[in-house]
């Protein structure tokens, strides 16, 4: 049933103060705090109610939460009956069309997220509802359209133990799709191809990253304004999130057909262990995180924000990992004071959360924006930015007035690629630590509208 909503965007109070944290890499000590004043952004209402029993709204790995394609935009959410609700508006624009489809999921386990994304013929795609489950497909039954087909397979290979579903549009409009064969510390990611033209998917790899069945990978990935897929991750030996170890790096230049390493070496299919470019060597029981983001500079150069606790330090920090176009580079960004460990299996209460990257310019001056969320900061969402890789100074500024609980970052992928405009999905969530149930009762999904000046 369609309800359509009109919800008033506006801007968010000027509580905004930008704390400029000069860090230098490697100086930490350097570091001074300022305030001055920045424009507020706005904010927009999709929904007075979403589920907010756990994070399965709001984790990192929605790919996506929000896609903008031809100036109407999309998202999707679990509301508090668990069903999965859909609704767009002209992007920008104060009112919302809000449907209530028939389609539910187990929202109590926050991996069964939802993702979406448009096809370059104006169809909207949705999964939904995995963590080892059968595949949970659908597109709308014409072009802009929130209603939806039935349920359907796709290739009907490798569709029995699906988990953390991912899209992604290439520059011909065809889409890619992401997925984990398997449970977790013996797993393997597919990739299918949807065909604009026939309306058909195809099994491009049914094992692209080969754990071996002794460990898996945990990947980002990001296709860049040339059409080049970047791919990074983490090995997971066991489902115990401390066995995450290294950070591993491949790309694509022909829509994920053949793959290759930044030094253009090709990749012999699947890549193991013993064969992944390793980007960044981390231990094991580092507290590094699963899932996060990356991103690429103009010029392809591949971004990986993440975090982990570094060799001799008791602070899990967040990282930049990234190329030069000459080779890996890591820049710590050491603001945070607070301990904490990472370790167990399940969605976990963390104190902070996976970031989200973006990058604009290229090279020496190419400009970094990383949003998150930390503890430390009352729980709102905060974005860091560096205005030059090459002088990694940074400042930190809060985009909400209160805590969002245990929200992660995801943005609209597409609004940012064509006009550098920043939507974020927003709801204050609580996670209990492994996959428990809080008490919160429904809250708002919002949209924080922001375009940002770095």
């Amino acid at each position: 049933m369609n309800q359509p909503l009109k919800k008033k965007r506006k801007a968010l109070l000027p509580f905004i103060a930008l704390a400029l944290l000069v860090g230098v890499y490697g100086c930490s000590s350097s570091k001074t705090r300022t305030d001055s004043p920045v424009k507020a952004p706005n904010v927009s209402t999709v929904a007075e109610g979403g589920w907010a029993n756990n994070s399965v709204n709001v984790v990192a790995f929605r790919k996506n939460s929000l896609v903008t394609f031809q100036g109407t935009q999309y998202t999707a959410w679990y509301d508090s009956d668990r069903s999965v609700m859909l609704a767009k508006r002209k992007s920008g624009a104060e009112t919302w069309e809000v449907v209530k489809t028939d389609l539910k999921g187990n929202a109590s386990d926050a991996h069964n997220t939802i993702s979406l994304m448009v096809d370059g013929h104006g169809f909207l795609h949705l999964s939904w509802d995995h963590h080892n489950h059968p595949l949970n497909y659908a597109r709308s039954v014409r072009p802009g359209a929130l209603q939806l087909t039935e349920k359907m397979p796709m290739t009907g290979q490798r569709e029995k133990a699906v988990s953390y579903p991912e899209f992604y549009r290439l520059p011909n409009g065809n889409l890619l799709f992401f997925y984990r064969d398997g449970g977790s510390g013996q797993g393997n990611l597919v990739i299918n191809r949807y065909d604009t033209n026939s309306r058909q998917w195809t099994q491009v790899h049914s094992n692209l990253i080969n754990g071996e069945r002794k460990r898996n990978a945990y990947w980002q990935a990001y296709l860049d304004k040339k059409g080049t897929l970047h791919v990074s991750w983490v090995w997971r030996e066991s489902p115990n999130v401390a066995s995450n170890h290294d950070l591993a790096y491949a790309c694509s230049r022909d829509g994920g057909q053949t793959w290759e390493k930044s030094t253009g070496e090709k990749y012999t299919l699947p890549i193991t262990e013993a064969t992944a470019e390793k980007a960044f060597t981390i231990p094991q029981n580092s507290e590094l995180i699963n899932q996060t983001s990356m991103a690429a500079d103009e010029d392809g150069n591949p971004y990986i924000a993440t975090y982990w606790r570094a060799e001799g330090s008791t602070i899990p920090q967040y990282h930049l990992v990234y190329h030069n176009g000459k080779a890996w580079q890591k820049l710590e960004l050491d603001f945070r004071k607070t301990p904490f460990s990472l370790s167990g299996v399940g969605t976990k209460r963390i104190p902070i959360a996976r970031p989200q990257v973006v990058v604009k310019n290229a090279g020496e001056k190419a400009s970094v924006l990383m949003i998150f969320r930390d503890e430390e900061r009352e729980n709102k969402a905060s974005a860091l930015i560096i205005k030059k890789i090459s002088d990694p100074k940074w400042a930190i500024l809060d985009l909400t007035p209160e805590s969002l609980g245990s929200w992660e970052p995801t943005y609209d992928t597409e609004l940012w690629k064509d006009k550098q405009v920043l939507n974020l999905f927003i709801q204050k969530v609580d996670q209990v630590d492994g996959e428990g149930r809080s008490s919160l009762g429904p809250q708002p999904i919002q949209v924080v509208e922001w375009k940002p000046d770095f």
